[in-house]
């Protein structure tokens, strides 16, 4: 059984499948529909991704599924960032890259270097998963996949802030308020105080190339349980009650769906939705010793996508026709309501789309941490014929993690939405749906020799 068919529910379920061979059943549940927070919303008869819009381009997992499922990359719209500070644009992008560099050096000096060889040594690290994984290696804790890919460091990179780490290696605090608290209000909607793992992994998609799925990143979601023929149930999973027979476990899950309640017995399960007690009321029974609560919480978060006229004049721009940009982030002012806003194109763009121009009007998406009020909106838009709000709990609170959840809960009975603590984003769920599938499959046969190995870069070596 696979609990959730968002990205992480769908891509184990392929993933199982592939490593366990056609024979394996496999049943998804799923209440709300499939894709998750992989959601779109209709505008004047056209789709907009309300959340997880872009996805790096070094995220090979995600570029497989595209592959495989004979998707395509949506076509780039180019436009402009700035960061705005409430009272004005602190750094402003331009058409020419080498005045952004000019800028960004005459600004800050060489933090911005800094920044770039940081994140650089932390991704080329972190690519080594795909090699471990290729060869058939998983890891049983979070902390063990990390240690593997970068030692201690990556393990303590989970416990400090990004704003200390980045400090110790030369970048200003001037640096690290204007423009790094722009990138990680407008990813994960909290301050510099995220820890720095994550911070890494949202500065490498904010500085990199990122692409989208032509018709909405959700149809890696659907195309991936279609090709797997899993049997997908629309129900909501209540809990989990273990039923030992002879050698291997047998697990019960119980669920409710238009039906009524229902259960079923399944060898193994993997948990896909978060399993924290602000987001679920999930029971799990017959456990000894008692599978322990999962402390922490969820950062409430806001999107709306609003149809409407920008009101340019509220960002020092009186003539709508002379603002220049797509996309406006924000520093950490108590003052500003918002965390960013994009003029954000259709899932589906065809060769004629060109983006509208400053003074018509357009898409506009918004997040922020509460919805906004009458006054607010107004403050953002001169008029507006739309607005479509999606409430979230999107992103683990980071601050208020101590350790990390476990990947097993029990001998067959495996969890993966832990890995949103190290980082959310599409290929950290798709990375941890591969290592969980690898981890249930060597498990399952007993081939120790392929988890939580030491010194793998050696081993894989001396594999080739």
């Amino acid at each position: 059984a696979v609990v959730g068919a968002g990205l992480g529910g769908s891509a184990v379920t392929y993933f199982l499948q592939q490593h366990f061979g056609p024979q394996v059943q496999l049943d998804v549940y799923e209440a709300a529909g499939v894709g998750g927070r992989l959601a779109t919303v209709t505008v004047n008869k056209q789709q907009y991704e309300s959340r997880g819009a872009s996805i790096h381009v070094l995220s090979l997992h995600m570029q497989d599924f595209v592959k495989i499922l004979g998707l395509k990359h949506r076509r780039e719209v180019a436009g402009k960032s700035a960061i705005f500070s409430g009272e004005h644009f602190v750094l402003e992008e331009t058409d020419w890259y080498l005045l952004n560099l000019f800028r960004l050096w005459w600004h800050y000096g060489i933090s911005f270097l800094r920044l770039q060889m940081w994140v650089e040594e932390v991704m080329e690290k972190f690519m080594r998963i795909y090699k471990y994984q290729a060869h058939g290696y998983s890891f049983s804790s979070l902390e063990e996949l990390l240690r593997s890919l970068g030692g201690d460091a990556f393990v303590n990179m989970t416990q400090r802030s990004v704003a200390e780490s980045l400090l110790e290696v030369g970048v200003t605090q001037r640096f690290v308020d204007d423009v790094i608290a722009a990138v990680l209000r407008s990813s994960y909607g909290q301050s510099v105080l995220v820890p720095a793992f994550a911070g890494a992994m949202s500065l490498a998609g904010a500085q990199g190339s990122t692409w989208a799925v032509e018709g909405g990143n959700k149809l890696v979601c659907s195309g991936l349980l279609k090709l797997t023929k899993a049997n997908v149930i629309p129900a909501r999973v209540t809990g989990v009650s273990l039923h030992s027979s002879e050698g291997r476990p047998l697990y019960q899950v119980h669920y409710e769906g238009s039906e009524g309640q229902g259960s079923a017995f399944y060898d193994m399960v993997v948990v896909t939705t978060p399993l924290h007690p602000s987001r679920s009321n999930f029971t799990f029974e017959n456990f000894e010793p008692p599978i322990p609560d999962f402390p922490g919480a969820f950062q409430p978060s806001v999107t709306s996508v609003v149809h409407g006229y920008l009101n340019s004049s509220y960002f020092g721009f009186p003539d709508p026709k002379l603002f220049p940009f797509a996309s406006i982030l924000t520093t950490d002012t108590p003052d500003l309501f918002f965390n960013a806003m994009d003029n954000i194109c259709p899932v589906n763009i065809s060769a004629a789309f060109r983006r509208k121009q400053p003074q018509e009007a357009a898409v506009w998406r918004v997040l922020s941490q509460q919805p906004l009020d009458k006054q607010q909106l107004k403050t953002l838009f001169k008029s507006y014929y739309s607005v479509q709000v999606t409430e979230w709990q999107t992103y683990p609170r980071y601050d208020a993690a101590k350790s990390l959840p476990p990947i097993v809960l029990h001998e067959n009975l495996f969890y993966l939405s832990g890995v949103e603590w190290v980082a959310s984003s599409m290929e950290m769920i798709a990375v941890a749906a591969k290592n969980v599938a690898l981890l249930a499959y060597n498990r399952w046969h007993q081939d120790l020799d392929k988890i939580d190995q030491k010194d793998l870069m050696h081993k894989v070596k001396t594999e080739l």
